[in-house]
């Protein structure tokens, strides 16, 4: 059941009729020689970490170690009763942004793909299993699916900011988050991988620049737009929009351009937002 490709993944789904999810899940247990029921208690468990991390800054809010944020995450929660952008996306962008708190906060997170990245996907899955009152087990499941995106990036690309920018750590992230959210909602193979090329499409050139050299500011921001973009590509794929570009030439294209991005706008705080002069001062408190 291994797989190296998208192509091959979706090759595998449909000589075996099976989603994403469960090709994953075979391939962990047969390369990792262990029952399936245990890899899914510990995807359980993957799960309640971000279920924790996803709510524990709503309730008490507190300064991250670098003091640049704390608090956001609650003000766009309490706002969805005003939300824009209806119930789904807005509590997804709070949860991600949660997640950001916790862990710069030195808090318990799951990085999926990387620290810098972990609200996305939590912040995804959670708002819709909320919002479409879907059973635990099937958010393992998403998460399986997730974890094939993410495998693939880290195989075939990069999801390390300091190799590939922003589109390799928030990007993937969203990747795996819009795949994930389209098996949630029964959508085919194709589509996941569809939504998760689109994804990769739109945060194409996505610099890393964090301010002050911290986890912090603008990443906690970014992942509410990770999330949000994971949405909008999971609509387009399982409203039948079809990607032109398949999720394999498309990861390809995220690294190429990551690899020609310049040392000054990929994690080493030189370039981009983090050399702005408001950002300059801010960190005055925090270097």
């Amino acid at each position: 059941m291994d797989f190296k490709s998208g192509a091959e993944l979706l090759a595998l789904c449909e000589k075996e009729g099976l989603p994403i999810s469960q090709v994953m899940l075979r391939r962990e247990a047969e390369l990792g020689e262990a029952a399936p029921e245990k890899l899914r208690r510990r995807m359980g468990q993957a799960l309640e970490i971000m279920t924790v991390s996803a709510g524990a800054s709503l309730r008490e809010p507190g300064r991250s170690m670098g003091g640049l944020i704390g608090g956001e995450a609650k003000r766009v929660f309490d706002h969805l009763p005003q939300s824009l952008c209806g119930p789904v996306l807005s509590r997804a962008a709070a949860y991600a942004m949660a997640v950001l708190e916790v862990s710069s906060s030195m808090g318990l997170i799951v990085a999926a793909p990387t620290a810098g990245s972990a609200g996305v996907v939590p912040g995804v899955l959670l708002a819709l299993g909320e919002e479409r009152g879907l059973p635990r087990e099937r958010l393992i499941d998403a998460l399986f699916n997730a974890g094939a995106v993410g495998y693939l990036a880290m195989r075939n690309a990069t999801v390390a900011g300091a190799v590939g920018g922003c589109q390799a750590e928030v990007g993937v992230a969203a990747a795996m988050a819009a795949s994930a959210a389209v098996e949630l909602l029964d959508g085919s193979p194709r589509q996941s991988l569809d939504a998760a090329s689109t994804v990769l499409m739109n945060m194409l050139g996505l610099v890393c620049d964090p301010v002050g050299g911290l986890v912090e500011y603008p990443c906690q921001s970014r992942n509410a737009a990770g999330a949000t973009n994971a949405l909008t590509a999971a609509e387009l794929a399982l409203s039948g929009v079809p990607q032109l570009i398949p999720f394999d030439e498309m990861l390809s294209a995220m690294y190429a351009v990551g690899r020609r991005l310049p040392a000054e706008l990929r994690e080493t705080a030189l370039g981009g937002c983090a050399t702005t002069p408001s950002a300059c001062a801010a960190c005055q408190g925090c270097m």
